[in-house]
């Protein structure tokens, strides 16, 4: 009887975290398919130029077709080479419909907000057009569960190469140009938290109906959307 007590005094969360610890998971290495998180070096290094005669070869083309796999599974308007894992200057960038749908039609003007089919980035230099800045609050899928008021040029010129090695030119205002400073800063080693104003920094499960507080604390924040 004293036997079957102690059983059920030990908790489901000790024997689960006792049986994981028997199985040690399969060494990954990059390109991976999650988003590294701030403390992993990757992030703080500035990316490497691709050479134009590689954007065609199969090496490139896969770590494209990663990349977009995981913009869609994390449903990201953007995502840099060194969030995977890979030193490569390039970045990916959407905003569509269902991104929309995460903002009120006031908000969409208001924060200038436009429709961005999937362009895939190399090489990317920016050029500003308008050196007025504009403070909106962002987050970041390597800074997961937080999001802080970061200040932002209202307008640039994006210049660099498409999948086809092909030239691209984008004139961006708003919401786009914050996209793009955001995987930009990425590419040199920067994250939002470098610039933003720090008194804002905000934790999401806060924002959720004070979850911290009526959770007495038992939150637990997922890595991945499929975790």
């Amino acid at each position: 009887m004293i036997f079957t007590k102690q059983i059920r005094s030990i908790s489901y969360y000790k024997v689960h975290s006792w049986y994981s610890g028997l199985i040690k998971p399969r060494q990954q290495k990059p390109p991976y398919y999650h988003v590294v998180q701030v403390g992993d070096p990757r992030l703080r290094n500035k990316a490497e130029q691709i050479p134009l005669d590689q954007i065609k070869t199969p090496e490139i083309q896969k770590l494209i077709k990663q990349m977009k796999c995981v913009l869609e599974k994390y449903e990201c308007v953007g995502l840099s080479a060194p969030q995977i894992g890979v030193n490569s200057r390039m970045f990916l960038m959407e905003f569509n419909e269902n991104h929309k749908k995460h903002y009120s039609e006031k908000e969409f003007k208001l924060k200038e907000m436009l429709l961005v089919p999937f362009t895939v980035v190399i090489n990317p230099e920016i050029k500003i057009l308008d050196f007025d800045k504009v403070v909106y609050s962002e987050s970041c899928e390597s800074v997961r569960g937080f999001w802080a008021d970061v200040p932002r040029y209202r307008k640039l010129l994006l210049t660099g190469y498409n999948e086809n090695a092909e030239e691209i030119q984008i004139e961006a205002t708003g919401w786009v140009a914050r996209i793009i400073q955001h995987e930009m800063d990425h590419l040199s080693g920067t994250l939002y938290t470098d610039v933003m104003d720090g008194k804002t920094l905000t934790c999401v499960c806060w924002e959720a109906v004070k979850a911290v507080n009526e959770r007495r604390g038992k939150v637990v924040l997922p890595f991945s959307p499929d975790a």
